[in-house]
């Protein structure tokens, strides 16, 4: 196997495990209802504190990605999930499942951007839609797992031997990183920690990153609080449907999720030659994302599962960002440029997770044996906030600049 090809498939492995860390309490939310008594509220705010983790950890696992590389610190953070799934399993109430599930956000928070730092290194850019978009297809496929496997799994174990058996699987992916993956020749003189932090400062500052997190990150944020744990609730509160069928349709979620992310980029730079920029082509696929949102909340008379499966396809179109900003901001910036947009998706998933949530507790529950339902018009309100906030971002992005900003980042190189 070529060194290129080992860095691609231990990475995305990586990110695979963090992605089934994140949409694991899909499924695990009815047993923990029922065995620890939690509410809406409750389950919003647990599984939210993954991304709250995650995110809290972007700006100095960028600064670490970028001063020690991505195998190190990559291997070494997965530990520390390690160790959070196992808390998360060993859990009796509310206090210990929020930090279980804090330590797990932590330690999977550069999967993604360690991911996306070692293929900048490895490979060209003009590469890296297409390589980026597949790592997080298989990533997506963690999406699946969480879907019907998951819910078949069950049937026969619980979820704490399911959070044990995670452990062992994550100290083998970081054991098989650590050993696994080559170190890449540094093209750029090592910055110290200081300069480095200055460089993250140089990103937080710059209108270009800004502009193309504006709908990127309320988009993403929007997708990802929804697939990982509100998605299912309104499929059965708002469609009606049962546990099995709810269990397959965010697994074909998923799996439209892992096709859009490899077409977008495979046909992306395509695109480029016809005039379509990358940037514009991301912008696209978020609005048909948006649109997709408004027709399930209008139940447009379409068969449910395409109506889903445009929803994973169109909702991974995000992911192209990653690429666009790495046209405007040198190689040796990537981790911070990365680990910085993944800030700022992720306490937007946060907030959305947890605003959820809150919406549904304002309306009276049912409690039944597979958990608490809530009225349709109470998702309803909560995806209509959601559509407002994602069109504003629409706005920002697409409105035009008084002049081309072409900020390749001077400054920069002392970061």
């Amino acid at each position: 196997m070529s060194k290129g090809l080992r860095v691609f498939a231990l990475f995305a492995c990586g990110y695979f495990i963090s992605y089934v860390y994140r949409g694991i309490n899909i499924e695990f939310a009815p047993f923990m209802a029922r065995d620890i008594g939690l509410s809406a509220a409750d389950l919003g705010l647990l599984t939210s504190l993954y991304f709250l983790g995650f995110a809290g950890a972007q700006l100095p696992a960028g600064v670490l990605l970028d001063h020690f590389g991505a195998r190190r610190v990559s291997a070494l953070l997965l530990l520390v999930a390690a160790a959070g799934a196992a808390v998360f399993g060993m859990a009796h109430g509310l206090a210990t499942l929020m930090a279980g599930r804090l330590l797990i956000g932590v330690g999977v928070s550069v999967c993604l951007g360690g991911a996306f730092k070692a293929l900048a290194q490895w490979f060209p850019v003009s590469r890296l839609p297409l390589l980026n978009g597949l790592v997080m297809a298989v990533g997506g496929f963690g999406g699946v797992v969480v879907g019907s496997p998951l819910n078949w799994l069950l049937h026969f174990t619980d979820w704490r031997l399911v959070c044990f058996g995670l452990t062992a699987v994550t100290v083998c992916t970081s054991a098989a990183i650590w050993f696994g993956v080559p170190d890449a020749v540094q093209t750029h003189r090592q910055a110290g920690l200081v300069e480095q932090l200055r460089g993250v400062g140089h990103v937080l500052r710059s209108r270009v990153f800004w502009k193309i997190a504006s709908l990127s990150g309320m988009a993403q944020g929007v997708f990802y609080a929804m697939q990982s744990l509100w998605m299912a609730p309104y499929m059965r509160d708002v469609i009606g449907l049962t546990a099995h069928a709810t269990a397959t349709l965010v697994s074909v979620v998923a799996l439209a999720m892992m096709a859009g992310c490899v077409g977008f980029g495979a046909i992306a730079r395509r695109l480029e030659r016809f005039g379509v920029s990358l940037a514009a082509f991301s912008g696209v696929g978020m609005l048909l994302f948006i649109g997709v949102q408004g027709a399930i909340m209008a139940r447009v008379p379409v068969p449910a599962v395409w109506l889903w499966a445009a929803y994973g396809v169109f909702g991974g179109s995000g992911i192209l960002s990653y690429a666009v900003l790495a046209e405007h901001f040198p190689s040796h910036l990537i981790g911070r440029v990365n680990t910085t947009l993944t800030l700022v998706m992720f306490v937007l998933i946060f907030l959305c997770q947890t605003g959820v949530g809150a919406v549904l507790s304002l309306y009276p529950a049912r409690l039944m044996a597979d958990g608490a339902h809530y009225p349709a018009e109470a998702h309803m309100s909560a995806w209509a906030v959601l559509l407002v906030l994602q069109i504003l971002g629409a706005v920002w992005y697409f409105w035009p600049q008084a002049r081309r900003v072409t900020e390749t980042v001077r400054g920069a190189e002392a970061g």
